[in-house]
């Protein structure tokens, strides 16, 4: 198969850079999907689009109920089951706080009395599902989902559907630092899948390498800024505090067979920190983790301790 057609491209979509590489004979045509499917599930999912679902559903916040396509339905339950399981530490109503701390504009922290007013619009239980007209309200006005922790990933599955269905068998996806790989490389090689060092930007602290695995990284160096006393305020914000989480973890990387199972989860252990995450992690039998702590220390489960790959004088940890 090395000689295998290849179709590839790099674009913006979903508020970030997105990449894709297929292989085989309907590479072309594969990709020309994968394209059209990105542009359709962000005209539903996207909280920034007055037209879509999820902007209508945030809208209606407590006034009625919204008619949802499967898809969205799909994600919204998906993340409602996180935000349950998660116990505090995900939740998918997180949007009045992200709305306060605006990383593209501001680097000003939000008013501390403010914040205190968006917390009680916080509550995954506000989330309302009726399954059989497949329809979801949220009970209270001023309350909204946002899908920043799981969408990117749910999309990343999505394309590798779609890979699969044109007879793809070799494929990556690359959404803003969540990767979906289908199959191999085209020799049969693993792929290899860089994870960036979060305190060198032209760095990676090590690259796992995975077949039909979906890779995702959660880090305080993707969206941040510094305040007035010098401290880096980043994106992930904790749901029970109002700020930004500070659990002793900089970055997680989540390797699952589900990109939209890794997408949540590396959220949900960056807040948990070290010890409560990796208890969490062990809900998912076949996931596992790359770990990186305030000081740099680089923890791996056991799963990747054959597949993970680290620079020189980073010295790495596998946990038991």
């Amino acid at each position: 198969m090395s000689n295998a057609a290849v179709a590839q491209s790099t674009n913006f979509g979903m508020g970030t850079v997105m990449t894709h590489k297929v292989f085989g004979k309907h590479a072309e045509d594969a990709l020309r999907a994968v394209e059209d499917e990105a542009l359709r599930l962000e005209k539903l999912l996207s909280r920034f689009m007055p037209g879509s679902e999820i902007s209508r559903l945030n809208g209606s916040a407590g006034m009625k109920c919204e008619k949802l396509s499967m898809d969205t339905y799909e994600v919204l339950s998906r993340a409602a089951q996180f935000s349950i399981s998660g116990k505090g530490l995900f939740d998918v109503t997180i949007g009045p706080l992200v709305n306060l701390w605006d990383y593209k504009y501001s680097s000003e922290i939000p008013d501390e009395a403010r914040i205190r007013q968006v917390m009680p619009l916080l509550n995954n239980a506000d989330l309302i599902f009726d399954p059989c007209e497949k329809t979801a309200g949220l009970k209270k006005a001023g309350q909204s989902v946002d899908l920043g922790g799981i969408g990117k990933g749910f999309a990343s599955d999505k394309f590798l559907e779609i890979f699969s269905k044109f007879g793809v068998s070799s494929a990556f996806t690359n959404i803003g630092g969540n990767v979906a790989a289908l199959g191999t490389n085209p020799d049969g090689s693993p792929w290899r899948v860089g994870i960036r060092h979060p305190r060198h930007e032209n760095r990676l602290i090590g690259a796992v390498l995975v077949a039909d695995k979906a890779v995702v990284t959660s880090g305080d160096y993707q969206r941040y800024f510094v305040d007035r006393e010098g401290k880096r305020r980043h994106h992930i914000l904790d749901p029970n505090t109002g700020y930004p989480s500070e659990s002793g973890l900089i970055s997680v990387t989540i390797v699952a067979d589900s990109a939209t199972v890794a997408d949540a989860l590396s959220t949900i252990v960056f807040i948990a920190g070290m010890k409560k995450g990796l208890k969490f992690l062990k809900s998912f039998p076949g996931t596992d983790a790359v770990l990186v702590d305030t000081e740099l220390r680089v923890y791996v489960t056991q799963g990747l301790k054959d597949c993970f790959q680290t620079d020189k004088g980073i010295r790495v940890n596998i946990l038991d």
